[in-house]
């Protein structure tokens, strides 16, 4: 009995020998064979694969948040641009602004200094809409040197013209009575047939003037166009300052002179400065 004990514990052990070296004999194989290396590929392959789509999401994202933080700090800088630029159109509109006013007022000393009297220059601080009485009001006045009666006159473009004459002096400000009001009277001339008359306004600075006690004689060396002067009768203006041109002649057959229609070389509508002539000093005497 104890003999087939042994021999049976005996047999067991070889086949759990055997069992063993097979396995061994089978994992050695596999260890030293192709197997490990394709299981080593495939599995590189799958984790690079994984990889590459984590990089991709990831960078997606990214770019995306990237993107919006790029496109906000773009807007961000394109709205300081905007501001920059209105900031810089407004300096060009100032500087623009100062250059025209610079040579506005380069042309009115110039104006000032080409004057044989002494002048004051005014600006227009207002109107007087009445069609009884037209009153333009500047901004100088007795503390300035502006005295009653004085003549205006002004210029436009190349153009130099009378005005009016001075009619109230307050302090700071007078009041100037215009060559269209309907008290206005001007002894004027025709600047090339020389033919004297005397200029009515009608109140509007719309209308033209009125040159009324021209010899009838007049009609045949006069034209239409011709220049008219003050003459300087009177001494109540100075002599040959335009007044307008003539646009119109008239005769009656029972009077003795024509009527002729003045239109004034002064555009009313767009007066913003004017002189004050003072006629007792000249340029020279005042330097």
């Amino acid at each position: 009995m104890q003999r087939k004990r042994k021999s049976f514990r005996f047999n067991q052990d070889f086949f759990l020998l055997a069992i063993y070296l097979l396995v061994s004999g089978i994992l050695l194989a596999f260890t030293s064979g192709g197997f490990v290396v394709n299981f080593k590929q495939i599995g590189f392959s799958l984790m690079s694969g994984v990889q590459k789509g984590v990089y991709s999401v990831t960078s997606f994202f990214t770019g995306t948040v990237s993107a919006i933080k790029e496109l906000s700090e773009l807007k961000t800088k394109y709205n300081e641009l905007i501001v920059r630029l209105e900031d810089y159109e407004l300096l060009q509109r100032s500087n623009a602004d100062i250059r025209a006013e610079n040579e506005k007022l380069k042309e009115l000393l110039g104006f000032s200094d080409s004057l044989p009297q002494k002048n004051i220059p005014a600006e227009i601080i207002g109107r007087d809409p009445n069609n009884l009485y037209s009153g333009i009001t500047i901004n100088r006045g007795s503390r300035h040197g502006i005295r009653k009666n004085m003549p205006v006159v002004s210029f436009q473009g190349s153009n130099t013209g009378l005005v009016g004459k001075v009619v109230q002096v307050g302090r700071s400000t007078s009041l100037i009575m215009p060559i269209y009001d309907y008290q206005s009277y001007v002894s004027t001339r025709l600047e090339t047939s020389r033919f004297d008359g005397l200029i009515n306004g009608q109140g509007n600075p719309d209308a033209t003037l009125i040159m009324k006690y021209v010899k009838k004689r007049a009609r045949e060396e006069m034209v239409i166009g011709e220049m008219v002067l003050t003459s300087g009768e009177n001494n109540n203006f100075p002599k040959d300052i335009p007044v307008g041109f003539v646009s119109g002649i008239r005769g009656i057959d029972y009077e003795t002179s024509l009527e002729l229609d003045i239109e004034p070389i002064i555009d009313f509508s767009r007066l913003e400065n004017v002189f004050v002539l003072d006629m007792n000093v000249s340029q020279s005497e005042d330097d």
